[in-house]
């Protein structure tokens, strides 16, 4: 890296938390459904907001001879709740951001015609050289609660294993929908409803179900010819169900469906043990298992232009142990996705819910494949200091084996070091999280940069600060 990317490094800290500590305010961030009004005057002013502003500064380092990247963003959101009237309730609120300095996100790779990867998402995808119109309306929900139950209509977050906030650029995923959570006496908790609107993270547009598939990077399809399925595909939304219960306090359950109309179908169970011992030490088991298959064409009659090929199927097992003591936590994980098929979830949606998970790297496109990750994690007994180390091993299709390897991605190895930190006092509401991220080339390229460029033999540096209010 060069000499202008070091200074950056050095500065950008620091003029950000002097920036954001002189943005300290003071909120209540109790949710407006607590809070029962009697008049329209009254919904207003018993009402809250909250909001937060993030910088982030991320730096690619490709090997010699390959291009390098990087960028500063800004931006911020503001959201207000109204208090309650006879249950019902509305929210609204939205998103600005802004390129403060970056490299030329458009411009490709002089080798391998390589367009930049890591970047360009805390911008727009669509529109990379786009520095100030970054600002999209979030949320715009009337909310209905009722005892144990909550419903939701409009823009709005959610969590769920494949439709999520994949908070790791500047702005998450949103969806636009019907959504309801319930809960009963029995440790039981159903939630799920209908989507019909995506804006992914790192876009500032809507978009309905079929068309938000293939705003990232497409792919290649089973013969090794180049994915048609963008702005090809049809469905009419998406429907998802997720069942939660708890047995006997230590044992939690899960199960989720997702039902891609016209396209494809994903079912998720999985179980969560914890043993607690003496002295506050813990040992927690997990297990998953994950099916797919697709739905009619899986979202078009033409091979070519579809996105789960017809009658095609994926299983995929994930397992994780890891134990806890006082302030310290070491986890052991693996994946396997099974030869049947390639495990499709698209990217724009959300992160993969695997226990394998690491920042910067998905194992989503491949078949036949296998993961395995440890971690170790410290935190101080303030818990405002956190560090992690984690360590993976991904086996993957070899890259000409376009059957099972959407992306023609090689195996590889990652190390990943996350520090995050929360301030106090004066600026309370302010922390800063540093990831750096390295990979390391195990499969064979047969020569060509063009399966290494953002991929693998590379770094990836990240410097973040977020203040909540």
């Amino acid at each position: 890296m060069n000499k202008n990317l070091l200074l950056i490094l050095f500065i950008y800290p620091l003029l950000t938390v002097f920036v954001f500590g002189q943005l300290q305010a003071q909120s209540s961030m109790q949710d407006s459904t607590d809070r029962e009004a009697a008049s329209l005057l009254e919904i207003l002013q018993k009402g809250n907001y909250h909001g937060s502003f993030r910088g982030f500064f991320m730096a690619t380092d490709n090997k010699p001879e390959l291009s390098d990247y990087y960028a500063i963003a800004a931006g911020g959101s503001l959201y207000f709740n109204t208090a309650r009237f006879h249950g019902f309730s509305f929210s609204q609120g939205g998103m600005f951001n802004y390129n403060i300095s970056s490299s030329d996100l458009l411009a490709k790779d002089s080798i391998t015609g390589a367009k930049n990867r890591y970047e360009i998402g805390l911008f727009d995808v669509e529109n990379p050289d786009n520095k100030k119109e970054l600002s999209r309306v979030e949320r715009f929900a009337l909310n209905y609660n009722w005892k144990n139950s909550h419903l939701s209509i409009g823009r709005q977050f959610m969590q769920s294993p494949f439709i999520n906030f994949q908070d790791g650029r500047m702005r998450p995923t949103v969806v636009s929908g019907i959504l309801f959570n319930t809960s009963f006496q029995n440790d039981l908790r159903l939630e799920g409803g209908w989507i019909w609107g995506i804006s992914p993270r790192s876009t500032v547009r809507w978009y309905d179900i079929g068309k938000s598939i293939g705003i990232y990077p497409k792919g290649l399809n089973p013969d090794g010819t180049g994915s048609g399925y963008p702005e090809n595909l049809s469905s009419a939304g998406i429907g998802i169900l997720g069942v939660h219960k708890t047995v006997k306090n230590n044992t939690q359950l899960q199960f989720w469906n997702q039902y891609v109309d016209k396209i494809f179908n994903t079912s998720l169970a999985q179980i969560d043990q914890e043993i607690p011992f003496s002295n506050g030490r813990k040992l927690r088991f997990g297990l998953q298992y994950t099916f797919q298959t697709a739905i009619g064409d899986g979202g078009n009659p033409d091979a070519d232009k579809t996105y789960f090929q017809k009658g095609k199927q994926s299983h995929i097992i994930s397992t994780q142990t890891a134990f806890e003591w006082r302030t310290w936590q070491v986890a052991i994980a693996y994946t396997r996705v099974g030869k049947s098929g390639r495990f499709l979830a698209p990217r724009e949606w959300g992160r993969e819910p695997f226990y394998t998970f690491m920042a910067r790297e998905r194992i989503e496109g491949s078949g036949d494949s296998h993961s395995f990750s440890a971690n170790l994690k410290w935190q101080n007994k303030a818990r405002d200091l956190q560090v992690m180390l984690a360590y993976g091993q991904f086996y993957l299709p070899d890259v000409l084996n376009t059957e099972l390897s959407k992306y023609a991605f090689p195996s590889f190895r990652q190390a990943n070091l996350d520090i995050r930190y929360k301030f106090k006092g004066f600026l309370k509401g302010l922390s800063m999280q540093t990831l750096v991220v390295h990979k390391f080339r195990t499969g064979n390229v047969y020569g060509l940069d063009k399966y290494m460029i953002n991929k693998v033999d590379m770094s990836n540096y990240n410097l973040i600060l977020n203040y909540n209010f």
